[in-house]
C-alpha cells in the first residue's frame, strides 16, 4: 500500500469544509496546523504593522488513488476556487511508521471504492 501526503493551506473559515470534503472521498483523519499567510496581494500595514492574514494548514495521509480524488474534487469546488481561499498539494510518502492501527481502516476505505 502507498500513501501520499495532502497538505492544503486554506482560509481558516473553509477549514471544516475542507476536511468534511476529504473524508467523503475517503480520508481518515487530518490534523490541523495553524499559522499565517502571505499571498500574491501586496501585504496590507497598519501603523507600521504588517497584517498577515490567518491560515490553517491541513494534513491528510491517505491511500495515493484517494490523493487524486480528493485534490479533483477540492479542484472542483466553488469555494475552494474563490481569491485567497487556499491551495492544496499531494507529495508522495517514502517511509511512514505508526499507522498499524489505521491500516485497517486503509484497506477498507480503498475497497469499497475500487473494488
Amino acid at each position: 500500500m502507498k500513501f501520499k501526503l495532502i497538505l492544503a493551506a486554506v482560509n481558516p473559515n473553509l477549514t471544516y469544509d475542507i476536511i468534511d470534503i476529504a473524508k467523503a472521498q475517503g480520508a481518515t483523519g487530518a490534523t490541523i496546523i495553524p499559522g499565517r499567510g502571505i499571498g500574491g496581494e501586496d501585504k496590507k500595514t497598519f501603523f507600521g504593522l504588517t497584517i498577515e492574514g490567518p491560515t490553517d494548514v491541513i494534513i491528510f495521509m491517505v491511500e495515493e488513488h484517494i490523493a487524486s480524488s480528493i485534490i479533483k474534487v477540492l479542484d472542483e469546488e466553488p469555494t475552494f476556487q474563490d481569491f485567497n481561499a487556499g491551495i492544496a498539494f499531494s507529495i508522495p510518502i517514502d517511509q511512514i511508521a505508526g499507522i498499524q492501527s489505521q491500516i485497517k481502516k486503509f484497506k477498507e476505505k480503498v475497497q469499497s471504492k475500487y473494488l
